[in-house]
């Protein structure tokens, strides 16, 4: 730029002296035509050059570049060097993007690139076979045109990627698939895409197994426990000397069968592969309800019971099953209830957080220190074994509840403090959020 503002400067300051020079030797008339004549000719050599370039930019060849002069052989020079430079870059992202493209075709996973409108980008031999896609028949294709699965569809519209879904495929119903989105870059996303059907067998035999052994050993306790209560009941059928015994194995046997129950419960969640219920959820019943279970268990728990307090937005509900959202939230305040000392306050939350219906119950309870938080969730995993036996508690709670957010698009949150408290919240995406419009009153 200095070098063109260099040459025009010099230029008419070169031609104002030869005008100031004729006009000196000749008059003003003649210096003026001089004037006028250079400078036409200053920009008809401008024109002509800009005339070339705009030729070559059609079709920008390297070897065709126009030589120029003057000034405009500088500026063609760092034209050429400049598109050297671009047509390195591209040849090693062009290299770069091919490796990758070799590199995710060998995987045996899945791969679909996807646009920030969730259209498809690119995808490997895999995910065609997986998801019956055709790459150059489907880019640039929404994704949800071509997987139209309504749990997929939920899952892409929900936003929350954080654990994967798994999917019967519809063009083969034996064949499981496990897919997980992946943000990155500019609202783009990653989609992988995973067979699991021999893990799914490995699960389902796992699970069948439990269910059959629980269902099994229910008769027998049930019989074991029948007789306990009958002798208990019996006068002089149990010694004195015993009955401290008799009433510890009466306790043992009730706490196996709650474990069983819990276990059969557990089977039952995760071999329904059915969606949820889609209903409407009256929330403010709900959680009056769940907020008088939790009173009245507190009551049988201790001799001062806790403050319980609820807060809730009342135009708020979701969509979803009843009665296994009544056990998931039921199970986080129970556990408030039984964790936290007597005369204890219990906090109840329903509200509206970044357009997710957010359920709370935060406690003034023991806590729970962080190394422990990561796996509550797991089966029988418990802080302190002897606080949960006290309690009454199978440690299958958490993981109960887990599988039931899990089937509802849900998220579970823990905050804890030890011995401040714990909070548990549980997330619920925006699809299944419904909120009433209330009328104005006039």
């Amino acid at each position: 730029m200095q070098d063109i503002r260099w040459n025009a400067f010099w230029l008419i300051s070169s031609l104002s002296v030869l005008c100031l020079v004729i006009w000196a030797a000749a008059d003003a008339e003649a210096a003026l035509i001089f004037f006028s004549a250079g400078l036409f000719c200053y920009l008809i050599g401008h024109l002509y050059w800009l005339h070339k370039l705009h030729i070559w930019l059609k079709k920008p060849v390297l070897n065709h570049m126009p030589n120029g002069s003057g000034i405009w052989e500088d500026i063609f020079a760092s034209l050429y060097q400049e598109h050297r430079k671009n047509s390195r870059n591209q040849t090693q992202l062009s290299s770069t993007l091919e490796r990758f493209r070799h590199a995710a075709s060998a995987l045996p996973d899945g791969v679909v690139v996807l646009n920030s409108d969730n259209e498809i980008e690119w995808c490997n031999p895999p995910a065609e076979n997986q998801l019956g896609l055709n790459l150059r028949q489907d880019q640039n294709q929404p994704i949800n045109y071509l997987v139209r699965h309504s749990d997929f569809v939920s899952y892409l519209q929900a936003q929350e990627y954080g654990d994967p879904i798994k999917l019967k495929s519809w063009r083969n119903p034996d064949i499981t698939l496990e897919i997980q989105l992946i943000p990155f870059g500019s609202k783009q996303k990653l989609l992988i895409c995973r067979d699991v059907t021999s893990l799914e067998k490995t699960e389902t035999m796992r699970r069948d197994f439990i269910a059959n052994v629980s269902h099994e050993l229910r008769t027998p306790l049930t019989v074991v426990g029948g007789f306990l209560e009958t002798l208990g009941d019996m006068d002089g059928a149990v010694p004195e000397s015993s009955k401290n015994y008799f009433g510890m194995m009466l306790d043992q046997t009730g706490r196996m069968r709650r474990i069983i129950e819990d276990l059969l419960t557990l089977s039952t969640i995760e071999s329904n592969v059915q969606s949820p219920d889609d209903n409407e959820i009256d929330m403010a019943k709900l959680l009056n309800q769940i907020q008088n279970d939790a009173k009245g268990l507190s009551k049988s728990l201790h001799k001062s019971p806790h403050r319980i307090h609820l807060e809730l937005d009342a135009n708020i509900n979701i969509k979803g099953g009843q009665e296994e959202l009544y056990s998931a939230l039921s199970n986080l305040t129970s556990n408030a209830v039984r964790y936290t000392p007597e005369g204890g306050d219990i906090f109840i939350g329903w509200h509206l957080r970044d357009n997710q219906a957010v359920f709370s119950v935060r406690d003034t309870g023991i806590g729970i220190e962080q190394q422990h938080i990561d796996r509550l969730t797991e089966r029988f995993y418990r802080v302190d074994r002897s606080r949960s036996r006290e309690t009454g508690g199978t440690g299958l709670g958490l993981a109960i509840v887990k599988h039931i957010l899990s089937r509802h698009q849900a998220r579970l949150e823990i905050e804890s403090e030890w011995g401040v408290g714990s909070t548990f919240s549980i997330a619920f995406p925006k699809v299944r959020v419904v909120q009433k419009i209330t009328e104005p009153v006039v």
